[in-house]
Order: C-alpha cells, then structure tokens, then sequence
C-alpha cells in the first residue's frame, strides 16, 4: 500500500472568512491544470483535519455529534490530476494526515458514470468523497444517527467550500449518484455510505 505524507496544513491564509463565504460559489467549470499537494493536504485538512488531539479521536475541523467522527474522507486523481500525486483512489487518514492508496490508475471516468454522468466530476483534478460508517454514531443517538451523520457530512463539506475559495479553487457538491457504484469505486465494505462527492479544480471562470 502507497503512503503519501500530506505537508502540514496552514492555520493562517489570505482570505477572512468572511471574504471566503461571500465569495463561495458551486464552480463546475475547470481549466485541466493540475492542483498541488499542498493544495490538497490543506482541502482534506479543513473536511476533517485534527485541530487538537485528545485521549480517544482528537478533535476535527468540523463538529461531530459526540465526538465520534462517522466520516470517512476518500481522494479521487485523474491522471495528472495532482502534482506529485499519481492517478488512483486514497483514503485519508487524519490523525497521521497521510493518503492511503487504496487502488492505482484513473477512475475519474468511473465516478462519473457513478454521478449519473455528471461531467464536471470527470473534469475536475480531483474528487474528494464522503462516505459515513453510520453504526458510529448510531451507538449513542439510536434512531437520530442518520440524522445527525447527514447534517455532519454538511458541515465537512461546506469547511471543503470555503476552503476551495481561500486557495482559489473551484468545488461543487453532489448528492446524485449510485451508492452501489461509488462503493465498488472505494473498495468499501456496505456499512459505509457515500454522502457526498465533491469535484475540485482551477476554476475556468472566476
């Protein structure tokens, strides 16, 4: 299994927050250039980077019901999709804050026709993917876990969002896709439910 160290996220950037929510946008049109490795590390750190450790899970950059993190964070390259980054699909570790390979070559053609041919996934560099193990939180919160998971997923991805705008990238969020597919895409097991994709690249038009 291929490991890549992310370099360390930054805390401090060039854009307010106030400036990144004016600015956020859904941007579904892409140049094709190609996104950097910090680019990417500083993404997945703000979807579900540690921002302080603790005892059992550390504490992540979006709320959790409970502390107990049912999201999983997958990486999707196109070929040439990362500087640095081969093509393939990865699982992101946050408490190491490394990728996983989880399965070498191009799948962007296969998570477009998972998206129900959506074209924007298929141009995007890169798709992060939000799965959740939803048994996680149902421990706790019984019948209010799918609940509490999907406003969860919500949260990570509008962090994605204004990350996107901060570094001058462009992302978007789909909902509509085939489960079955983005699992068969992943190499997950069925108790691991795709909540959300999101492509990501230079934007076409600012």
């Amino acid at each position: 299994m291929r490991v890549v160290k992310l370099p360390q996220p930054r805390t401090i950037g060039p854009l307010s927050v106030e400036q990144a929510i004016y600015r956020r946008r859904s941007r579904r049109e892409y140049t094709g250039e190609p996104l950097t490795l910090v680019e990417v590390s500083q993404l997945l750190w703000a979807a579900q980077g540690l921002t302080a450790p603790n005892l059992w899970t550390g504490f992540r950059s979006a709320p959790s019901a409970g502390g107990l993190y049912p999201l999983e964070s997958y990486l999707v390259v196109k070929t040439r999709g990362v500087e640095g980054l081969g093509a393939g699909v990865y699982h992101y570790h946050p408490h190491r804050h490394e990728l996983n390979m989880i399965v070498d070559g191009d799948y962007s053609k296969h998570l477009t026709r998972a998206c129900v041919d959506q074209e924007w996934v298929g141009a995007a560099a890169a798709n992060i993917v939000f799965t959740a193990v939803i048994e996680r939180t149902r421990v706790r919160y019984g019948n209010r876990a799918l609940q509490y998971v999907l406003q969860e997923s919500g949260h990570a991805a509008q962090n994605v969002y204004l990350q996107a705008e901060a570094l001058g990238l462009g992302c978007v969020v789909i909902g509509a896709f085939f489960e079955d597919e983005i699992r068969a895409i992943l190499r997950v097991p069925r108790n691991e439910l795709p909540v959300y994709v999101m492509p990501i690249g230079r934007p076409a038009q600012t």
